[in-house]
């Protein structure tokens, strides 16, 4: 059967007991390649547990808590999810964060499906997955939006059409963050297992030259670079971030970042700077809670 829109925005909540320590949240950020150099004391924030700070947790991290490679994708086994997931791709990823990620928890994680829309010739299926810790607070929310060729045309909504486009004004900074041939080897230990990141057959088959890198995995180095020079590395500060995922970054590129500020945060886009400028990123943003005392770097 064709994927059931109503059966899927209709099927009860899924609860799922995660729980993670020190040891998966350094585990996540040595595989979006901190720790460089191995004697900074801000890298060392990430992977060190006895850090006289304490163990710094970013906030994508939430997409691997519990080590499933992302909590919100238990849509594929929903009443109404008949999808061949050849024709899967995540367009698109929000997180909202309600308080701090600790180091080590026990949570739920509970997800649905609020909305699955019409695009025509695709259906984009909108999943919402939010943790909440042991006295039933939330922590972390998330969406994604999977967008599923050839499951369009069943008359449903088309869903908001809005683009955020970046400023067109040169951007405020530029930043460019190398990664490793390795990165999606070590991306796939969190928990994501898709042999298209590791595998050259499955991923000539899919169309691509060479493994690709996984898109969480490039939105998390995203998200730290931003942290780590212009937070201060204070991912505390951030109380939500999101991005579209317009194309593939190959791991050992060169990430390139073209950040705005603006009245919310920062607004960037990612490119790779290997590929003439071939965009990876668009759409981006992260939103900040303003500091105390503190001046922001320039």
């Amino acid at each position: 059967m064709p994927l059931d829109a109503t059966k899927l925005t209709a099927a009860p909540a899924v609860r799922t007991q995660v729980s993670w320590d020190d040891h998966d949240v350094r585990l996540y950020h040595l595989a979006l390649g901190a720790g460089v150099p191995e004697t900074d004391e801000r890298e060392l924030a990430y992977v060190y547990e006895r850090h006289a700070r304490g163990l710094a947790v970013l906030p994508t991290f939430g997409t691997v808590a519990g080590g499933t490679g992302g909590i919100g994708f238990q849509v594929f086994d929903l009443p109404g999810a008949d999808i061949d997931l050849a024709r899967a791709l995540h367009g698109g990823q929000e997180i909202t964060v309600h308080r701090p990620l600790p180091a080590a928890a026990r949570a739920t994680a509970v997800t649905r499906v609020p909305a699955v829309y019409d695009k025509g010739k695709a259906a984009v299926i909108v999943q919402e997955s939010t943790l909440y810790d042991e006295e039933d607070r939330p922590l972390l929310t998330q969406r994604n939006q999977i967008f599923v060729h050839g499951a369009g045309g069943f008359g449903g909504d088309r869903g908001p059409t809005h683009r955020a486009p970046a400023p067109s004004r040169a951007p405020d900074h530029v930043l460019d963050v190398p990664t490793l041939r390795q990165q999606a080897l070590l991306y796939r230990l969190t928990g994501d297992w898709n042999p298209l990141h590791a595998d050259p057959a499955t991923a000539r088959a899919a169309g691509y030259d060479r493994p690709v890198l996984h898109g969480l995995c490039t939105f998390g180095i995203a998200v730290k670079a931003l942290t780590d020079r212009l937070l201060h590395c204070d991912p505390t500060r951030i109380t939500a971030c999101r991005t579209r995922f317009a194309g593939v970054f190959y791991p050992g590129e060169t990430l390139r970042l073209h950040i705005w500020r603006d009245a919310d945060g920062l607004v960037f886009r990612a490119t790779s700077a290997d590929r003439d400028e071939a965009p990876v990123l668009t759409e981006a943003s992260v939103a900040l809670r303003r500091p105390p005392h503190r001046t922001e770097p320039r």
